[in-house]
């Protein structure tokens, strides 16, 4: 038996039904939750995220929700701190850390810290941006993919965020992005850069692919009755939110966004908001399917809480 501490990590794609499930967790075993979540931890971005309600908020705290405005930039080495630090707390008040969420390069850094890469710079980073609005992101990939096969093969071409990200580390440094792991991997990885915690991995999705597709767009439509793209017009209206941010980036605001600056009809918007989140989950899954160590749920069994419960009993969580 370990003599870390224990941790429940809750992973999946988008739509899958991890929160519920959670919930479900939270109800029956001593956890706290913790967002995992890119979107999440921006303010009056709810609707579009399919963050959270705040009556189940309030029954449930989430940690890492609500933490940044966004106008702000959250890392992954950010979250890795803030995580550490919330799971800390949980563990001292003798409560298991129940990590939910879909972000996950956020899981991968938890566990495996990250390597020492460059800080951003924004000189750089406008260079890039303004290429991609000539060239297109496809050029940005193809330039990437001539410095850093290995990401260029990892991020989609799709990804803005990821791709200006690693090749600015080039830019910067002269290093790839992949070459800096490789090192983080090596012989002088940081120390302590390991999870302290026995963390239980599960993942929850739909078996078919195509049930995923329709709650995607289900929930995408539903988003759209709710109120999204006035919650997006209230974004809008603020000065210092522009159509680069990585909260503006994030899945369903880039098309609100493009439709309200007359780039997109409804139509299109809708459709394209849909064809991105499916993309999402496509990325998800990739991540998924190589992780180690994972115990998968089918989203629409109806005995996922009793199962987990004798799984995390079988290894004395």
């Amino acid at each position: 038996m370990s003599s870390l501490p224990p941790a429940i990590f809750l992973m999946g794609p988008t739509a899958a039904g991890k929160t519920d499930l959670a919930l479900d967790l939270a109800r029956v075993l001593p956890c706290e939750l913790i967002s995992v979540d890119s979107a999440l931890v921006y303010r009056g971005m709810d609707i579009g995220t399919a963050k959270p309600s705040r009556e189940v908020l309030a029954e449930f705290p989430h940690r890492l929700i609500d933490i940044r405005d966004p106008s702000e930039t959250y890392s992954a080495a950010e979250f890795r701190a803030d995580a550490l630090a919330a799971m800390a707390e949980i563990t001292a008040a003798g409560r298991i850390p129940l990590l939910v969420g879909g972000t996950m390069l956020y899981f991968k850094a938890l566990l495996e810290g990250l390597a020492d890469m460059p800080s951003a710079d924004p000189a750089v980073r406008a260079e890039i941006e303004a290429l991609a609005a000539v060239e297109g992101w496809a050029e940005v990939h193809r330039q990437l993919a001539e410095v850093d096969a290995e990401s260029a093969q990892r991020i989609h071409p799709n990804d803005p965020q990821r791709l200006t990200r690693a090749l600015e580390v080039y830019r910067v440094s002269g290093i790839s992005m992949s070459e800096h792991r490789r090192r983080q991997a090596g012989e002088n990885a940081p120390e302590g850069s390991q999870l302290p915690y026995n963390a239980v991995h599960l993942a929850i999705a739909p078996l078919q692919r195509q049930i995923l597709h329709a709650r995607i767009a289900q929930r995408f439509r539903l988003m759209l009755e709710q109120g999204f793209v006035s919650e997006v017009e209230g974004l809008r209206a603020r000065d210092d939110l522009h159509a680069g941010l990585p909260s503006i980036r994030a899945v369903g605001y880039r098309q609100v966004w493009d439709y309200l600056d007359g780039k997109l009809s409804y139509a299109e918007m809708e459709e394209r908001g849909i064809i991105a989140t499916r993309q999402l989950a496509k990325r998800q899954f990739t991540w998924l399917r190589s992780w180690s160590n994972l115990h998968w749920l089918d989203s629409l069994a109806g005995d996922n809480l009793p199962r987990t419960l004798k799984y995390l009993g079988a290894i004395s969580i």
